[in-house]
């Protein structure tokens, strides 16, 4: 699967692809990191033939707001 530019066009833009062994593992790791980070939040998950596991793709910014002085 191929990583569209505009996710990752400066700093602090992050994707993540998770895999996990079954659909409500991958959908409780998606749950924590929307807690942690602005996400894309629970998106589609996929099985590929051949390979262990399920996958998703999590889009992510990891910068925090700047708190005032």
């Amino acid at each position: 699967m191929r990583i569209d530019e505009q996710h990752v066009t400066e700093p602090g833009l992050v994707v993540l692809d998770v895999t996990a062994a079954d659909e409500d593992t991958i959908h409780e790791v998606m749950e924590g990191l929307q807690q942690l980070s602005a996400t894309s939040g629970i998106t589609p998950v996929w099985r590929t033939p051949g390979e262990a596991g399920v996958r998703a793709r999590v889009y992510a910014v990891t910068r925090r707001p700047s708190s005032p002085n």
